[in-house]
């Protein structure tokens, strides 16, 4: 299968046109919507986000992931391979963290092709070189580019988990980039002037109480049950999370 995980959204054309090409190239294989509407412009959430999400998806999945404020400069296209997946993107520190945790990886270059509808923008890799790449590993291509000896783009300073939100849900809810498995049961979390105890789910705290909890994918996540977080405590992709141990 071909996951998208992008910035690009559903209203527009954009998460369309990625999906005409995908579909042209590649017609038998499902695509599946993971993430449209991704930190935008903003890798470093995302990388957190995609590196959690990722890791659910059986080896042989390809991931198209483009969250890419630089296109169109001199960042590098490539293809990553981790723990048998793999990733079609941008080299900006997206694919950090996966490439982090993962036991096995090596990377190339995309080598340039013609796009499949006969135009190279500089503004929209994401359908002209990410998507048919992705297409042709779905396929079974192996990559045609080099390899990459010397891995630029890393972004080493980034920490092994972030504290900061890097995703609000459709409920509200505020998304870490914190495993919960490297927090203490006993650690509560503060944000947005509040400080915040685990649960382990909505049920176990009073309606309008703001707890938080280890999610469906392993991250730390404020809630509120039965509100939103984000409104009730003006949180935001970016704010910052404190640990108290």
């Amino acid at each position: 299968m071909i996951v998208l995980f992008t910035d690009f959204g559903l209203e527009g054309p954009y998460t369309g046109q990625v999906k005409a090409v995908l579909h042209s190239l590649a017609p038998a294989v499902p695509v599946v919507d993971l993430f449209a509407d991704a930190p935008a412009r903003s890798p470093k959430p995302a990388a957190y986000l995609l590196a959690a999400y990722a890791s659910w998806f059986v080896p042989a999945t390809v991931f198209l992931a483009v969250v890419d404020p630089g296109v169109g400069s001199d960042r590098e296209a490539i293809i990553l391979e981790a723990d048998g997946r793999s990733f079609v993107g941008p080299e900006n520190g997206l694919f950090e963290l996966v490439r982090r945790r993962a036991r096995r990886s090596r990377s190339w270059e995309i080598a340039p092709r013609e796009p499949p509808f006969g135009m190279l923008s500089a503004s929209f890799h994401g359908r002209d070189v990410f998507a048919p790449a992705a297409a042709r590993l779905a396929l079974g291509e192996r990559p045609q580019g080099a390899l990459r000896a010397r891995e630029s783009g890393r972004r080493p300073e980034w920490p092994d988990d972030l504290p900061q939100i890097v995703y609000i849900d459709r409920f509200g809810n505020a998304i870490t980039g914190l495993r919960a498995s490297f927090l203490p049961s006993t650690a509560r979390l503060g944000a947005g002037g509040g400080i915040f105890a685990r649960a382990r789910t909505f049920a176990d705290v009073g309606r309008g109480s703001a707890f938080w909890y280890e999610n469906a994918n392993g991250l730390a996540e404020i809630a509120v049950n039965g509100g939103r977080a984000d409104a009730l405590l003006r949180l935001e992709i970016g704010s910052g999370v404190e640990v108290i141990l």
